[in-house]
């Protein structure tokens, strides 16, 4: 049974993507995961700041509202940062040297500042791709959404100037057309785009009146969102889509597939199960191929997406009460 697929024009062994994480951050992990049949890697995402601060740029400047959180300086141990941003280029030599399972870099980043250059470091330390997972939240009022557009673009042209390895963006679905920016994105010459990023959510502590984090991991609800926009701008985009946020078993992982996805990341599931539940996952996919009599990933993939499903409007739709008028 064939599994294989090719994504960033990388040539995987299954659509299993091991998304960023602390768990990605460790050679014994990484081999683990290889172990269990990863078809890919994302390493854990290094900083921009990291980045920043290893070239030297001074905290008065770097503090610019444009460029930089001001939670940065409760978040980050400035003596050690340097040392961080050698030890990520280590990590990928090593694992370059160590497995044979393409090793994607990932770098977050807010704005297209000096730190683009650094993509050459990282294509030098021999990573296969690099992954930028841009998080602009759109809470700046004085901000237009053309020119939080923008951002994206910047970085992705001055990116694209360093470095020749194949190039993925991660994005959010804070866009305000998010078909049409996913479209564009994926006719500015990068391989793939991650649909989504996972966000750092606040709760309400009623009781003692605070704000408190929420949940750090996905829940299998969020697959829905994941699902309804890969099926929606799969066929169009031109470049490959992979998805995130949301897959956290077998069932999860064949519907990306099916709506179109040629990669799915997985996280917060590894997290909850264990690095081996890779195994599980993709021995659960063979069974299903297997029922379905599927001898190919290729077989299937896409075969749902919005433009090929016979009720087109079925992910179009947005008010629930036409739905359900509709069916009486």
């Amino acid at each position: 049974m064939d599994l294989s697929t090719n994504y960033l024009g990388l040539n995987l062994k299954n659509p299993f993507i091991v998304g960023s994480s602390g768990l990605s951050s460790d050679i014994a992990n990484l081999k683990e995961m290889e172990k269990y049949g990863a078809g890919a890697i994302v390493l854990k995402s290094l900083f921009e700041e990291d980045i920043l601060m290893e070239m030297k740029e001074n905290l008065n400047q770097m503090s610019r509202p444009a460029n930089i959180y001001p939670e940065i300086f409760d978040a980050f141990d400035f003596s050690t940062i340097e040392d961080s941003v050698s030890k990520y280029l280590f990590l990928i030599e090593e694992a370059k040297k160590s497995l044979s399972t393409p090793i994607i870099a990932s770098v977050n980043c807010i704005d297209s500042n000096e730190w683009t250059s650094f993509a050459k470091r990282i294509q030098d330390a021999s990573a296969d791709a690099l992954e930028l997972n841009i998080f602009i939240t759109p809470t700046d009022m004085e901000r237009t959404s053309a020119e939080t557009e923008q951002i994206y673009f910047d970085i992705i042209e001055k990116v694209k100037k360093e470095i020749n390895i194949p190039i993925s963006v991660k994005i959010s679905y804070f866009f305000t057309n998010l078909a049409n920016t996913v479209q564009r994105l994926s006719q500015s010459g990068v391989a793939g785009i991650v649909l989504f990023n996972k966000f750092y959510q606040s709760d309400v502590n009623i009781d003692n009146l605070s704000i408190v984090p929420a949940p750090l991991f996905s829940s299998p609800s969020d697959l829905y969102q994941t699902m309804r926009w890969i099926a929606i701008t799969s066929s169009s985009a031109a470049c490959d889509l992979a998805a995130s946020t949301g897959a956290h078993d077998a069932k999860s992982f064949i519907k990306l597939l099916l709506t179109g996805a040629k990669a799915v990341q997985f996280t917060s599931t590894l997290y909850t199960r264990g690095i081996p539940y890779i195994a599980t996952i993709l021995d659960d996919l063979k069974n299903w191929m297997e029922k379905h009599s599927f001898n190919s990933i290729k077989e299937f993939n896409g075969k749902l997406s919005a433009d090929k499903n016979k009720d087109q409007g079925a992910f179009l739709r947005v008010q629930f009460m036409k739905h359900y008028s509709e069916k009486n």
